[in-house]
């Protein structure tokens, strides 16, 4: 079973530093290479680049009350959970289908139903 896991492509687990600018400040953010795949794909389908989708990850999240103390958790948290969604089959794995074109609030009721049952 770990097979899958140890003799994965190195390049996954290490660590980049991505710099952008939120609201005029410069920011360094450190995450695995994976995770920026992650974002990555993520901003792709909504036509972004990386740095406009964490961007508007920022601004969304204060907008909404989040305490963002540790954003890069969070950003490693949505990489997982557009993966987990998609095993749900909430996004679709079609690529050419916009994150922002899904009904984010029927798939939050559907996956709390899913969660007490």
């Amino acid at each position: 079973m770990c097979q899958l896991f140890i003799n994965a492509e190195p390049e996954l687990w290490k660590s980049a530093t991505h710099s952008l600018r939120i609201d005029g400040m410069v920011t360094s953010i450190r995450m695995e290479n994976a995770f920026w795949k992650i974002l990555e794909s993520i901003a792709q389908r909504d036509g972004m680049n990386t740095p406009q989708l964490i961007t508007r990850l920022y601004h969304e999240s204060i907008d909404a009350g989040h305490d963002l103390s540790n954003f890069t958790s969070f950003l490693r948290v949505c990489a997982l959970r557009y993966l987990n969604l998609q095993l749900q089959g909430e996004i679709p794995i079609d690529t050419g289908i916009g994150i922002a074109t899904l009904n984010a609030q029927d798939i939050l009721k559907r996956e709390r139903s899913r969660k007490h049952h």
